[in-house]
């Protein structure tokens, strides 16, 4: 069964009763994913942004968006306009099939997990993860890269608070850690 179908069929039935909501519209759902890789070395080292893309495409399935400075800061040595980041933003389905996978196989994956951070809520219900390496995904090839970089995954959602938000993602099955 599709996290999507779990969603629908056995997630937001719980939620409803749980939350005591009159309507389905009222149920917190994901409405994207923000997959963020930052690459300030690309300002001395060009390559490592090409190497960046490469394995946010191969992670996400989705080509990403390249992120510029919007203002200088001397120092950083960056200039408004430097590129210095990329970014995809995961919709529908891929966005689905991408929780799912990070869920189930790349979290499970990284070196003495013991779970995600309970308090990394922003006050709105969302949701932002670091990752300390990319290796944790199954589809990057360790032979293939070039340095280890860390991403930021950001999970958007319709809830109003961080109570409602923890209990929807703790459903589909984000393993938070036992405080």
């Amino acid at each position: 069964m599709t996290l999507k179908t779990r969603y629908s069929e056995q997630i937001m039935p719980q939620l409803m009763q749980e939350f005591g909501y009159k309507n389905v519209m009222q149920v917190p759902k994901v409405t994207k994913v923000v997959v963020n890789i930052g690459a300030g070395e690309a300002l001395q080292n060009p390559k490592s942004l090409d190497a960046a893309v490469r394995d946010l495409t191969t992670v996400t399935g989705q080509k990403p968006v390249i992120t510029r400075a919007k203002k200088s800061i001397a120092t950083f040595k960056v200039r408004e306009g430097n590129a210095i980041g990329v970014k995809v933003t995961l919709r529908g389905q891929r966005m689905y099939d991408f929780l799912e996978r990070l869920v189930r196989i790349a979290l499970p994956r990284t070196r003495d997990f013991r779970g995600v951070p309970r308090d990394a809520f922003d006050g709105r219900g969302n949701y932002t993860l670091g990752l300390r390496e990319q290796l944790i995904f199954p589809e990057i090839d360790y032979d293939k890269i070039d340095k280890v970089r860390g991403m930021e995954i950001t999970i958007v959602t319709t809830a109003n608070t961080d109570q409602e938000a923890r209990r929807l993602l703790a459903l589909m099955g984000m393993p938070f850690r036992q405080s």
